[in-house]
């Protein structure tokens, strides 16, 4: 499963955790539970929180979505599937889907900022009513206050549709976007002034179901859990900083548009890449106490740059053209077993949650 997380090479992960692994961060993962019996997890969860009623506890995972997100982060070598992007960190897992979603979301949120989660990664969203807005908004502000970074996807209807995801596109959350093997992005990735990062989301190999098979994803679910990551590999390396610091650090040596022209709608400050950081000793913290993603978008005359025609890769390397392209199509590996399965929609009140397409290897 190594050789197959493309993202580790193009990101340069090994060199990274020379210098750091995630260590002393916490990231929460709010979504349908964490399977505690994953091998690659093995003494990377922390005692999490199940607000949904169900009673069957956090580590309980009928989805297998937050174990998913929770292996792309903190998975260990462990057992025989993927390394997660930050082996150091520890999931602070918590439970959230079902019920109501909004004051579970917003509950889950300012949980995992009382528990000192530095990361925050909500790798789900959809449309939600004025009112859920504001039950979410109070939140999104306290985590931020607390000194947490928020990550959340923003969705996976680029395609069809392209309606804005929540909590993602609410002020404060760090929208990200998905980008394919070739750093282009991705068909499905919904775009708009709502998308401040962008990271790989295409072909991403993970853990799926209770069975804990191999799985091959695709989505801003994936995208959102690789930017947690990479925010906890620059956050153990530089625990001094702020969470408005590390967020400007990332947003300055993102991989940007050729023109240079930011945010992009599609990429918003660029394709993370914490090993500018880290290995090229780039980006200037700045204020502690000012967030720069809000302060952009308070200052920008043009919130939705036009798409671009090139973007650099991990390395720098300039990649040409960035027209988006079909989800799915850098996908090449032979199937071990299992089927692909079209993305499901599951609907928890008035929340769209949409899953990318999923193969089981």
């Amino acid at each position: 499963m190594r050789s197959r997380q493309w993202h580790l090479d193009a990101m340069q992960a090994e060199r990274i955790w020379q210098l750091s692994t995630g260590e002393g961060v916490t990231v929460a993962v709010i979504d349908s539970g964490v399977d505690s019996s994953v091998p690659e997890l093995r003494g990377q969860l922390l005692p999490g929180k199940d607000f949904t009623g169900q009673g069957r506890g956090v580590n309980h995972d009928d989805e297998g979505h937050g174990t998913s997100m929770a292996v792309i982060i903190a998975g260990t070598r462990s057992g025989d599937g993927p390394w997660g992007l930050a082996p150091g960190s520890k999931v602070l897992p918590i439970k959230s889907i079902d019920g109501n979603w909004a004051i579970n979301m917003a509950k889950s949120i300012r949980y995992a900022a009382d528990q000192g989660a530095k990361v925050i990664n909500i790798s789900q969203g959809g449309t939600v009513s004025d009112g859920n807005k504001a039950v979410l908004q109070p939140a999104v502000d306290y985590a931020n206050k607390k000194g947490s970074l928020v990550f959340a996807g923003t969705g996976n209807d680029g395609d069809k549709g392209n309606a804005p995801a929540y909590p993602a596109s609410l002020p404060g959350v760090v929208g990200i976007g998905a980008v394919d093997k070739s750093l282009k992005v991705a068909k499905f990735s919904t775009y708009g002034s709502q998308v401040a990062l962008a990271a790989p989301g295409v072909g991403i190999p993970t853990r799926c179901t209770t069975e804990l098979r191999r799985c091959i994803e695709d989505g801003t679910s994936d995208a959102t859990a690789i930017a947690s990551a990479s925010a906890a590999l620059i956050w153990s390396a530089h625990p001094d900083w702020t969470n408005n610091q590390v967020l400007r650090v990332m947003m300055e040596t993102a991989g940007k548009p050729e023109d240079g022209k930011v945010p992009s709608k599609y990429l918003g400050y660029g394709i993370v890449r914490p090993r500018k950081v880290l290995l090229d000793k780039e980006g200037a913290p700045g204020p502690a106490d000012v967030n720069p993603l809000v302060a952009a978008h308070s200052t920008s005359e043009s919130p939705e740059a036009p798409r671009p025609g090139t973007s650099k890769d991990a390395t720098g390397t300039m990649q040409k053209p960035t027209s988006r392209v079909e989800d799915g199509d850098s996908t090449t590996w032979p199937v071990i077993a299992g089927t692909t399965a079209a993305a499901g929609v599951i609907a928890i009140s008035g929340l769209v949650i949409a899953r990318r397409r999923r193969a089981s290897r």
